[in-house]
């Protein structure tokens, strides 16, 4: 079973302009069949996401004309056009909107859902999308568009702007990416405006960045991010997030839309495993982006000299928005057209700057929560999730039902290289239910292929094992695919279970149900208004490996010692307080120097 959108690699896709070229003669052929007498460009099948969707074809159409001066496209853009001031610009408050400031202010805006009252909540992201698709084409109407059409574009263009900041809420949903398309709009249309109109517009947009959105961006893992309907990062909007800060830096160049996306891609490329997996968001769980995300991507990718372009996206929105039967839809043709003006090279090469919540050699990666617990391993092919045991989710040791990862205290991260290993020292104080203080000490070290793992902590009372991951899913080629076991070797006794009841809240990884699914199904609201985050901290129990600790080891202390990935028997030895011999390695971790912090050397055998 393969995850449906968890495809190739984004900056797989070719990205030279003859290959553009042809994305857009595509959409040409396409389009010029479709359009009606009436010059509409919508796709037959389109229902919702429909209000700027004919406009976003008309702005490709005008992108290939500047492009390639095609002889058949003056008269279908301005057909087109001429439908969408016609037929899709509303100026009756759409019946039930809950969300305007002024009722009956006639100032036109674009809906989510064409008849009246259908599913009004909508409205401002459409609005903020037909924007975007007008403001593109006033920047390519040059020689295809007549004073007449251009003129009324940029007062269709003023009235969306004011509708979206003066007549409703702004940023009604709390959705980073759709507020900061808003001030992406208001920039770009500036441009189009005389000189005593566009730089109140400019100041406007300026300020609804710096004091709606900048001023309550959410902390996750040391980074300040734009928050996604309620959390800090969604995996399908983030990325899109990233791309509106890149268009946001190119047309205005202030440094602060620069700082924040340098921020954004940092945090991105430390959640982000080698082989571009990523799970998690309040909105869509597994869902990715794709040619949403190629601007931001690329962009800060090469900004902060990191392979952000290994991001898995959907491919089959790898160059535009399309319907279930690969018809062109332009409900996201600005981020297209954003795409193929922007010149920027993909950057391919991993970022050699350690991250504090980020293990990243070869083909193994560590991603660490805000708590330093790995959020997720891969090595060996397989990526391995936090696993569940009686509603606590991580890695970490475990005594009658307790896991011990939670810190009670500062965490301490030291990071290494030598010899072609990779390593990093976790230490964190942990209260178990007996309120003892504890240190647990977490040793991840690499040599690109295998990732070893010692965990060790205050010996404990009774019979404790390491909780090491729930195996969820490995690279297939062109595709991710759910397993249910990984390639794990223990020190101690290993083994694999299950749990023993059945239901969404105990996740069975033999199961055909993604966690996606199951998220979404524990979550409180129904599927696409649900928050899967909230909903995947109520599973109770899940596949895991358990790992008890390994032999020999120092009388004070439970050592539990794992790797992942291929090799053959695993038999580490330990000694003092502690040192640890591998086939691969010698690691000891010393003392606390003066500033409490951990000691760590590392050689190579």
């Amino acid at each position: 079973m393969h995850l449906p959108r968890q495809l190739g690699p984004l900056h797989d896709l070719p990205s030279t302009p003859e290959a553009y070229d042809a994305v857009l003669a595509d959409v040409v052929e396409q389009a010029l069949a479709r359009l009606t007498s009436e010059g509409n460009l919508e796709h037959p099948d389109a229902d919702d996401d429909i209000g700027d969707t004919s406009l976003g074809v008309t702005s490709l159409l005008a992108l290939a004309w500047q492009r390639s001066k095609d002889p058949r496209l003056p008269e279908a853009v301005r057909r087109s056009l001429a439908f969408h001031l016609r037929e899709r610009v509303y100026t009756e408050d759409n019946p039930g909107y809950p969300n305007l400031t002024v009722r009956d202010s006639g100032l036109p805006y674009a809906r989510y859902v064409l008849a009246a009252g259908a599913h009004p909540i909508g409205d401002w992201p459409s609005t903020v999308w037909a924007l975007l698709q007008a403001v593109n084409i006033l920047d390519l109407a040059d020689g295809l568009v007549d004073d007449g059409q251009r003129a009324e574009l940029v007062e269709l263009g003023r009235g969306y702007w004011r509708w979206l900041t003066e007549a409703t809420f702004f940023n009604p949903q709390e959705a980073g990416n759709q507020a900061i398309g808003c001030v992406v709009g208001g920039l770009m249309l500036a441009r189009h405006l005389p000189p005593e109109e566009a730089e109140p517009v400019r100041e406007r947009a300026l300020a609804l960045y710096t004091d709606r959105i900048r001023a309550h961006r959410v902390l996750d893992r040391s980074a300040l991010l734009p928050p996604e309907h309620g959390g800090a990062y969604d995996n399908n909007y983030g990325p899109i997030s990233l791309s509106f800060l890149a268009q946001a830096h190119r047309i205005s160049g202030a440094e602060m839309f620069a700082e924040d996306g340098d921020a954004l891609a940092r945090y991105l490329d430390a959640r982000l495993p080698n082989g571009g997996f990523d799970n998690g968001g309040p909105r869509y769980s597994e869902q990715h982006s794709g040619f949403e995300s190629v601007l931001g991507l690329r962009y800060f990718g090469a900004r902060i000299g990191s392979d952000l372009g290994r991001y898995r996206g959907d491919t089959n929105w790898g160059r535009h928005a399309v319907k279930p039967d690969g018809g062109v839809d332009g409900h996201f043709a600005w981020m297209l057209v954003w795409q193929i003006q922007d010149t920027t090279p993909w950057h391919r090469a991993p970022s050699t700057t350690p991250a504090r919540h980020q293990l990243r050699a070869g083909s193994v990666s560590v991603a660490f929560d805000h708590r330093m617990t790995p959020s997720l391993v891969e090595a060996g092919g397989t990526y391995c999730l936090p696993a569940a045991v009686n509603r606590q989710h991580g890695f970490g040791p475990v005594l009658d039902g307790f896991l011990y990862c939670r810190p009670m205290g500062k965490v301490r991260v030291r990071d290494m290289t030598a010899d072609g290993l990779t390593a990093k020292l976790v230490s964190k104080p942990v209260v178990g239910r007996d309120k003892v203080l504890r240190h647990v000490r977490s040793l991840y070290v690499t040599d690109g292929t295998r990732l070893w793992v010692t965990v060790a902590v205050e010996r404990l009372d009774g019979t404790p094992y390491l909780l090491a991951g729930l195996p969820y899913a490995a690279d297939d080629g062109e595709r991710v695919r759910r397993v249910a076991e990984g390639e794990i070797a223990s020190a101690g006794a290993l083994r694999l279970t299950h749990p023993a009841r059945q239901g969404v809240d105990h996740f069975d990884a033999r199961a055909e149900l993604t966690q996606e699914q199951a998220a979404f199904a524990l979550a409180a609201d129904p599927r696409g208004f649900g928050n899967p985050d909230e909903g995947w901290r109520h599973l109770v129990a899940s596949t895991a490996y358990e790992a008890e600790p390994a032999p020999g080891a120092p009388e004070h202390l439970h050592v539990f010692a794992v790797r992942y990935g291929p090799g053959g028997d695993f038999t580490p030895s330990f000694e003092g307080d502690l040192t640890v011999h591998t086939e691969a390695f010698t690691a000891a971790v010393g003392a606390e120097d003066v500033h409490g912090e951990p000691e760590l050397a590392l050689t190579a055998c």
